[in-house]
């Protein structure tokens, strides 16, 4: 039974224009430009500020005391309106107001060279290999077969599919019949083009195809094809007293074969391409200087546009203002307004992003004053969001975005800016040290161990509390394979 009742509830919803600063606050650099040039290209009340524009603008502020004398008059007939209707055009214009763009700094003198971001364009690995096809004489069949293998391939060079797929792959898609020795036939030819190990199914596949294809033969060469064909379970899993063993090999000609092995690319596929997606520019939203012993903070802003409100804009609504009763002039009147505003909202949400993401990483700078000195890792400090958050009186939320995704440029390399908080943890002597000062110690610590016969877990757990840090095994196996290192039995080398 349906029913009326009067309830009284309190909620807390985000307005639109706190949702637009929360979005561009955990944009990077260069995402942030795509958005901004998405933003000028979308609201025509939008525009990008030139240096010649300046000088234009500071002449525009002259006339704004008229602007505003004429704009009183008319909110005084308006007054008896529609309150929906009603607007100030001082939000646009304000003779007290400095321009947005004006505050905005550019850290760059006149005569500086403005570098460009490097704009790199590349071809797939699958168009090289593509344009290989016809270097060779296949039949138009052939030629199709050849083609979907290669459309098959992943981004490291390896068919995964099955030929049975591949032959109904043909079937359906290209109403073409080809038996499974047909496409063996041409994956063979397939597997000779360049680079060598293309269009394998397997590693072992990858590693034989190259070892073949060497031009100049060794004995370490042929060593190395028998390893790969006949023992290489044995190889992959460094059971190198094994393959001493079953193949009566002396181990001075097994470290020649291993080594010939190490050269070899277990990822072709990669290699093609001018650009693959783990070489892309890293662009640093933070630059800290050390200018002696006093560290500096700027924003790189080097490419971010400054913004402004189109003046022709400006004038149109200025004009429609004097005549809004027109017929016809109210839609446009509403359609000018609105998008003022929303560039109006877009540059005050540009304005506070930078704000509050300088505010947030001066804090980040002056907690982990010591290690931004050094860049010793040893020296960096427990810190988790909700440190920052109490600084700056914002939100863990709000921390997290600024921390996603940004880069930081030191004096000793640029590094992710989330990657300097960490967890405490106490020592022997009840100090807090960061996770990742321990993480050091044990990176060092196997970097120094003797390889013919690496540590343990359970003999790093010794030698860290030997060292003041009291850790448990599977904490130890925890960052190890955090710092991508393998297990013990994996690190063994001749």
């Amino acid at each position: 039974m349906l029913n009326q009742r009067l309830q009284q509830r309190l909620i807390q919803k985000l307005s639109p224009q706190q949702v637009l600063v929360m979005r561009l606050l955990q944009e990077p650099i260069l995402s942030l430009e795509q958005r901004i040039k998405q933003e000028i290209e979308e609201n025509p009340a939008l525009e990008e500020v030139s240096k010649e524009e300046e000088d234009q603008d500071m002449q525009e502020e002259a006339t704004l005391d008229s602007i505003d004398s004429e704009e009183d008059e008319f909110q005084e007939a308006e007054s008896a309106g529609s309150p929906d209707d009603e607007f100030s055009f001082e939000d646009y214009v304000d003779e007290g107001e400095i321009p947005s763009y004006r505050l905005v700094a550019d850290n760059r003198s006149p005569d500086e060279e403005n570098r460009e971001i490097p704009i790199i364009s590349g071809i797939s690995f699958q168009d090289f290999l593509i344009a290989q096809i016809g270097m060779h004489k296949f039949t138009d069949k052939q030629y199709i077969i050849a083609a979907t293998i290669i459309g098959n391939l992943d981004e490291s060079g390896y068919l995964r599919r099955e030929i049975p797929a591949l032959s109904d792959d043909l079937a359906f898609n290209q109403n073409i019949e080809a038996t499974p020795s047909e496409i063996l036939e041409v994956l063979k030819v397939v597997q000779t083009f360049d680079p060598p190990g293309i269009a394998a199914r397997s590693l072992q596949e990858c590693l034989l195809i190259q070892l073949e294809n060497k031009t100049e033969r060794a004995y370490a060469t042929d060593l190395a094809s028998i390893i790969i064909r006949f023992y290489f379970d044995e190889f992959s899993k460094k059971h190198y007293d094994k393959i001493l063993q079953k193949g009566n090999i002396a181990e001075d000609e097994l470290k020649d074969a291993i080594d010939e092995i190490q050269r070899l690319n277990p990822k072709p596929g990669i290699t093609i391409s001018e650009v693959s997606r783990d070489s892309q520019y890293i662009i640093p939203d933070f630059v800290i200087t050390n200018i002696d012993n006093h560290l500096e903070l700027t924003l790189n802003s080097r490419n971010t546009p400054e913004l402004s409100l189109n003046r022709d804009y400006i004038s149109m609504l200025q004009e429609y203002s004097g005549s809004r009763n027109k017929p016809g002039e109210k839609a446009a009147m509403t359609f000018i307004r609105q998008k003022l505003e929303a560039a109006r909202g877009f540059i005050e949400a540009i304005k506070q992003r930078q704000e509050t993401l300088y505010t947030t990483m001066k804090a980040i700078m002056d907690y982990q004053h010591e290690y931004f000195l050094t860049g010793d890792d040893t020296k960096l400090r427990p810190m988790i969001l909700k440190d920052i958050a109490s600084i700056v009186n914002l939100d863990i939320s709000t921390i997290s975005r600024v921390a996603n995704s940004k880069y930081v440029q030191t004096p000793f390399g640029t590094l992710l800016l989330k990657s300097f908080f960490s967890e405490s943890m106490l020592n022997t002597e009840g100090e807090e040290i960061s996770t990742r000062e321990i993480k050091k110690i044990l990176s060092d610590t196997i970097d120094a161990e003797n390889k013919s016969k690496p540590l343990t877990d359970d003999e790093l757990v010794e030698i860290l509390k030997t060292k003041g840090y009291s850790i448990a095994r599977r904490t130890i196996a925890k960052y190890r394979k955090q710092l991508n290192i393998p297990v013990a039995r994996l690190r063994i080398e001749l």
